[in-house]
């Protein structure tokens, strides 16, 4: 059941959140003009709910809250340093969407960043490290903020209403923690995706230990240990996004999303179900293989899956030293991996082999002793300073300097719980080990498998594709591309190779 309204659509200078209408927009400081706001102004205006730690130096508007009808608008608000995210930032949205998690009138939740340049580039890991420098007391500190962010990042991951994240612009770091795990991710042509971690001497966190490795093959590990960029469209294909709109779209998105009224005893699935079939209505294509071939297929994808499924990042490093298919790509990754933190690189690489097995609260609550362990950990500081600090950037110093200096004891502390220790507690129960509503993105490399192994014939893999994941855009060029990369045609029929 469907309810439009009509309002109009006065443009003002911000984000493309405030752009959608003037008049019906509202954050919650500005005044309300549209008088079918008027009778909920008092509730839109009130102050955000508290957590207990609230600082009482947090600023007040570094995330806006807006509504749009049934649609909740949460936007990131500090466009100068990209929207990084600080405790003051956590601190309002978490009991923000505990609020309209009870709320009836609250419909769906999107999440974006001021300006057109960034979701969110990360965590504001340079106040962290100057905290740390203060000794034990700035190290704990640090780690709580951390503590604090992963409770977020699930309660996002568990939400009970549609959540969607914008990521258009730079989203990395702990922008992907507010995204990579919703429902519904958007990719733009403006969107930069990265896990810079291991550049600056820590480890890809926000869940990354979930969704790594859950992507097909060993894209997630090449990701997680190289820090790769991926631009648009290719988001999407490599299953970080769900979706992708050109980011003139999403103003008219919006608009159709908040006029969405769900049964009152529509189940989740059938609200998300909805929300897809709408965004769908605005689907702007996507760029041609001809102008975006998929980055992460074809020969290169394979020479990923060749060199980065060992066990060890000297085999890794071995593997690139001998690839000869790929030997230019092969040479820049083991500069770029050069680069690293030895020490981020080992722990990263345990962490994508048991984060395989871990459920979303086990990753969330694992990953806080990690970082916790990292906040201690003297690469932390300097990667931090030398990467992000320094003018120019220069290379840092780790400790220890050499992959063959980092033991497999010191790999082992960053996963033991102390003694007297007890894991993290999370502010809900809930738990999975896969993503409950990952067939809103593409299919997985898996899926296709499925597909192909429950059909041989060499006839109709198109067709049956189709029928099994929609009209997806992108499935088309994705299953083009796994089925000449994957399988071979015999006399009996395609065979999954």
């Amino acid at each position: 059941m469907l309810l439009r309204h009509n309002f109009s659509r006065t443009s003002t200078p911000s984000s493309w959140f405030s752009r959608i209408s003037s008049t019906s927009t509202m954050p919650l400081r500005a005044k309300v003009t549209n008088p079918t706001f008027r009778a909920a102004s008092k509730m839109s205006t009130a102050s955000t709910p508290k957590l207990p730690g609230s600082q009482p130096g947090d600023d007040p508007d570094d995330v806006l809250f807006n509504s749009l009808y049934g649609v909740r608008l949460v936007e990131l608000n500090r466009p100068n340093k990209l929207n990084s995210l600080n405790g003051s930032m956590v601190r309002k949205i978490l009991p923000r969407l505990k609020e309209w998690e009870k709320s009836e009138l609250a419909n769906i939740v999107m999440l974006s960043g001021a300006g057109t340049k960034a979701l969110c580039a990360g965590g504001d890991v340079a106040a962290l490290a100057l905290q740390n420098e203060k000794g034990e007391e700035g190290q704990k500190a640090s780690a709580d903020f951390f503590g604090l962010e992963y409770k977020l990042d699930h309660v996002i991951a568990t939400y009970s209403k549609p959540f969607i994240s914008i990521m258009d612009g730079i989203t990395m770091g702990g922008g992907v923690g507010l995204s990579v795990h919703a429902p519904f991710r958007i990719a733009t042509e403006r969107t930069v995706f990265a896990m810079p971690e291991t550049t600056i001497g820590f480890f890809p966190d926000v869940g990354g230990s979930f969704f790594l490795p859950r992507l097909d093959g060993q894209i997630g590990t090449y990701l997680a240990l190289t820090s790769e960029r991926l631009t648009g469209v290719q988001t999407l294909y490599a299953g970080i996004a769900t979706h992708y709109f050109h980011s003139s779209a999403l103003r008219n998105l919006t608009a159709r999303l908040s006029e969405l009224v769900f049964s009152d005893h529509a189940s989740l699935q059938e609200r998300l179900n909805l929300v897809n079939s709408t965004m769908a209505e605005y689907s702007t294509g996507l760029p041609t293989l001809e102008e975006e071939p998929i980055k992460l297929g074809g020969s290169l994808r394979t020479a990923i899956d060749r060199c980065f499924s060992h066990s060890t990042v000297e085999e890794i490093f071995s593997a690139l030293e001998k690839e000869t298919t790929h030997k230019a790509w092969a040479q820049k990754t083991l500069e770029t991996m050069s680069q690293r933190s030895p020490t981020s690189l080992k722990v990263t690489l345990r962490q994508m082999r048991l984060g395989k097995s871990w459920s979303i609260s086990e990753t969330f609550k694992r990953e806080h002793q990690i970082a916790a362990h990292f906040m201690r950990h003297p690469d932390f500081v300097e990667g931090v300073k030398a990467r992000l600090m320094s003018k120019p950037p220069r290379q840092a110093t780790w400790q220890p300097a050499k992959l063959e200096e980092v033991t497999t004891e010191q790999v082992d502390k960053f996963f033991d719980v102390p003694e007297g220790e007890k894991l993290m507690q999370l502010l809900s129960d809930a738990d999975y080990k896969s993503y409950p509503h990952a067939h809103y993105g593409l299919p997985s490399e898996q899926d296709i498998q499925n597909v192909v192994q429950g059909n041989p014939d060499t006839s109709g893999e198109a067709q049956r594709f189709a029928e099994n994941f929609g009209s997806k855009e992108g499935a088309r060029e994705k299953l083009a591309e796994v089925l000449a990369r994957r399988t071979v045609r015999t006399p009996e029929g395609r065979k999954w190779n």
